[in-house]
């Protein structure tokens, strides 16, 4: 392990998930980097052009927030135990 490394909680990290999921964040903060950038483009971006545009953004949206809840359950129930770096989430 690197010298410099601090352990990622599993517990701020499902935080983040259930309440900034939307946004990415919970992803950030462990490393995944590239679904991160995925999701806080589709809810933010993809979401509010097909929002103005043909009034179905927030499907696009609702889709994004479920997706970061699942993803907030797997963290706390240990589906996720890892991060972007492979190393152990700690309690």
């Amino acid at each position: 392990m690197d010298e410099n490394y601090k352990p990622k909680s599993k517990m701020v990290a499902g935080l983040l998930g259930l309440f900034l999921g939307c946004y990415g964040v919970h992803n950030f903060y462990l490393g995944y980097t590239t679904k991160g950038i995925i999701q806080v483009c589709c809810f933010t971006l993809l979401g509010f052009v097909l929002w103005f545009a043909l009034g179905i953004g927030f499907l696009v949206q609702l889709g994004i927030a479920i997706w970061a809840f699942v993803e907030a359950i797997m963290i706390f129930a240990g589906g996720i135990k890892v991060d972007g770096k492979g190393y152990p989430l700690v309690d």
